[in-house]
């Protein structure tokens, strides 16, 4: 028990559909953040349990979930859009109060869960600094003494004393990590930030989050960037529709999540353009992975067999220019390779890459070669828009296939082959003296 730094058991939360949520309430809010202020040394959360309601206007966000988190562990939590995690966060938070079950929290919480939580866009960068410190339950003197750090890390000296409601979504996001970061809470909860900003910016978040971790900060971790949390992440759980799927190791949980969910058929269709990905400029009609020995889509190639990556799409606009690609990750969510028929990316011209379109469905094809991947599975991020910087339409991990090996490259060796690709690349030897 005194290892815990966080505990849930049988969490719930229900929402009233059409109306505005609970934790939308300016009061609720703030009277949350005075409870942070009070910096209890251990904070206890709990709701009677509820009787099970019926309403079809009642949407459960969250439903039996428990887990607990060690004192200075770094825990990841996925799942797909919809599955909860953004109003578990907000419970854990104290943003908002559970429907039933009990939430037990020992030590100070900071929380960063969107682009401007907790700041006044009236103040300045200086003012919210302090406020968002005296959110965390920091003394102004404490705050004075991380001063400089924070604002040297946000980069935002220029701006210190202009109100933040002109700060660009970056300048915001690199302060409100800043603060969150340097201010030393016992327990960090983070929700989809590392992934903002340019790169220079991403690395120094990383390094900051593998730092606050080896001081013995608790870290709860919140992110679809998959690498993200393998790279920082001991731990992890996966929601799916409010509820528990898997909870262990973050190898194992990620493999699940990418394991499941999925179109294992080969294929994914999406038969309405008005429901599928994209926005109202191109929507994704089809995924599909084959090998050219067959004409069928396959969840299952041979390492020996070239694969064709078929993506279908809808175009809405006349002329507008647009290419295809994808994102290949492997089964621990590692980016393989990611490819675009923007020329000159494509290998061969694309007539189409890149170039204006006329109104109407498409399909982009692209071959990889034969002993290229190694065994394993291996899931596409599909995309449509402006080259590699500007998706229309987006599927993340929608699709998964699996490369068998039939046994032609090894020999005799029949042990675990490291690598993520496996190219079969000639060799020679000859003798020198």
């Amino acid at each position: 028990m005194n290892d815990v730094a966080l505990r849930v058991e049988n969490l719930a939360k229900v929402f009233q559909m059409g109306h505005h949520l609970a934790y939308h309430r300016f009061t609720e809010f703030i009277e949350n953040m005075a409870k942070n202020v009070a910096r209890l040394p251990s904070r206890l959360m709990s709701s009677k349990p509820a009787k099970a309601k019926t309403d079809a206007n009642l949407f459960w966000a969250l439903d039996d979930v428990s887990f607990e988190v060690q004192r200075g562990e770094v825990f990841g939590v996925i799942g797909r859009n919809g599955a909860g995690k953004s109003t578990l966060l907000k419970l854990l938070s104290r943003i908002t109060t559970p429907t039933r079950g009990r939430i037990e929290i020992r030590g100070r919480v900071g929380s960063l869960l969107e682009v401007g939580t907790g700041f006044h866009h009236e103040l300045t960068g200086r003012e919210n600094v302090f406020l968002n410190g005296a959110f965390l339950g920091m003394t102004r003197r404490e705050i004075k003494q991380k001063f400089d750090a924070i604002v040297a890390f946000a980069e935002v000296e220029r701006f210190l004393d202009t109100p933040v409601k002109h700060y660009s979504s970056g300048m915001y996001i690199r302060l409100a990590f800043s603060i969150a970061a340097h201010l030393e809470p016992e327990i960090l909860i983070v929700d989809e930030v590392l992934g903002v900003g340019d790169a220079a910016f991403q690395k120094k978040s990383m390094d900051v989050m593998r730092d606050v971790a080896r001081r013995g900060c608790t870290c709860l971790i919140v992110s679809h960037n998959l690498p993200t949390i393998t790279n920082l992440c001991t731990r992890a759980l996966l929601l799916r529709s409010g509820r528990l799927a898997a909870n262990g190791p973050v190898d194992e949980v990620v493999e699940q999540y990418l394991a499941t969910g999925l179109s294992l058929g080969g294929e994914i269709v999406w038969n309405d353009p008005a429901t599928a990905p994209g926005y109202d400029i191109v929507r994704l009609h089809a995924v599909r992975v084959r090998h050219t020995d067959s004409l069928s889509s396959t969840a299952d190639i041979g390492i020996s067999q070239e694969i064709e990556i078929e993506i279908s799409y809808w175009n809405l606009l006349d002329q507008e220019c647009l290419s295809a690609g994808f994102t290949l990750r492997d089964h621990v969510a590692t980016s393989v390779f990611t490819t675009s028929s923007m020329r000159p990316v494509s290998l061969t011209p694309d007539a189409w890459g890149g170039m204006p379109h006329p109104v109407g469905l498409f399909r982009s094809v692209c071959r990889i070669p034969a002993h290229t991947l190694n065994e394993g599975r291996y899931a596409i991020t599909p995309f449509v828009g402006h080259g590699l910087t500007e998706p229309f339409a987006r599927a993340e991990d929608v699709l998964s296939f699996n490369i068998h090996d039939t046994g032609e490259m090894r020999g005799e060796y029949f042990g675990h082959w490291p690598g993520v690709v496996r190219p079969w690349l000639p060799w020679s030897t000859e003798q020198m003296s």
